[in-house]
């Protein structure tokens, strides 16, 4: 868990790092630094459901 927290927040610094280079603005660079991981647990969440959706098994006589 420890090594996990760690790179969340070298994954932060790194993003809000990118941001500011390449808008030259703190603020931005902060709203975007929050905003992508929110966006990824949305979408991840999504599609681990689209996933396991994926790998059941159809019932017998369904198409695919």
């Amino acid at each position: 868990m420890t090594k996990s927290a760690a790179f969340g927040v070298l994954h932060l610094g790194i993003a809000f790092s990118v941001s500011c280079a390449l808008t030259g603005d703190l603020a931005i660079a902060g709203a975007v630094t929050v905003a992508e991981p929110v966006a990824n647990t949305v979408a991840h969440y999504f599609f681990d459901r689209w996933w396991e959706g994926r790998s059941r098994p159809l019932p017998a006589g369904a198409a695919p």
